[in-house]
């Protein structure tokens, strides 16, 4: 079944510009509607139209930053026919709007990301180690920069509960974790690279932890581990700008809005 899934998402992939549903997808891979979102969400994390979607931004951003195209042009360019639904999902994607992530590598020129722990509201810990493939680290380069964060669904959307910035693969702490379940999520990024390339980053790196964190007054100390691999074409991309999280100034953006 994973194979069905995998050809699923390349599928995706390479159509999300166009006008497909659920029943092309299923068509493609001959498996029933229903029991292709069931298994291609248990894989992957995530329903295939939030696949879709999450493709279409990752192409939307590609665009935003490499280009002069006016927001609305990028809109219909990525398969959406209204702009205010557009930017309103890239928001809660990414974590930025369409325009502020245009500007986030003039933003971060005058204040780069720097290792920071970005605390929750809360008063849970999780705590573990990020390793990397032998693979993932010939791709970064020395010093990688090491992104970890906990988030409501199997998903790195939006903002974290809480998150940090490694100097480098290692031991990570995030504090003040509300009560909830959360799923460990990770990323890196080279750290040599130009900040366009940090934001569109082309083969990612990313990790999660298989298994759930489940935060409560009982139990409010949690120590999960998370292995980061080379993503695969068909790995669902990384949407939040990661390198706006660990930017002071971009913190100080995201309190006064």
């Amino acid at each position: 079944m994973r194979e069905a899934v995998v050809s699923a998402a390349r599928f995706i992939s390479t159509r999300a510009e166009e006008p497909i549903g659920l029943g092309d997808v299923a068509d493609h891979v001959g498996y029933s509607p229903f029991h292709l979102a069931r298994t291609f969400e248990r894989e992957l994390g995530m329903p295939p139209g939030q696949y879709l979607t999450a493709r279409r931004f990752e192409r939307a951003k590609q665009l935003l930053l490499r280009t002069d195209e006016r927001i609305i042009d990028i809109c219909n360019a990525v398969g959406f026919s209204a702009v205010g639904t557009f930017t309103t999902r890239f928001t809660a994607a990414v974590g930025t709007t369409p325009v502020e992530f245009r500007r986030l590598p003039d933003v971060l020129t005058g204040s780069p990301p720097q290792p920071v722990s970005v605390p929750g509201a809360g008063g849970g810990t999780v705590m573990g180690t990020v390793r990397l493939s032998p693979a993932a680290l010939m791709a970064l380069g020395p010093n990688p920069a090491v992104y970890v964060g906990l988030f409501p669904k199997r998903a790195a959307r939006g903002f974290p509960v809480s998150g940090t910035l490694l100097a480098e693969p290692g031991d990570f702490l995030l504090t003040g974790v509300p009560p909830g379940t959360y799923w460990v999520m990770s990323s890196a990024l080279p750290t040599g690279s130009d900040l366009t390339a940090q934001l569109i980053p082309g083969r990612g790196v990313l990790g999660a932890c298989p298994r759930a964190v489940r935060v409560s007054a009982e139990s409010p100390v949690h120590h999960r581990d998370v292995h980061l691999e080379l993503g695969q074409d068909w790995s669902p991309p990384v949407l939040i700008a990661l390198p706006a999280l660990a930017s002071a100034d971009a913190q100080e953006r995201r309190r006064h809005r």
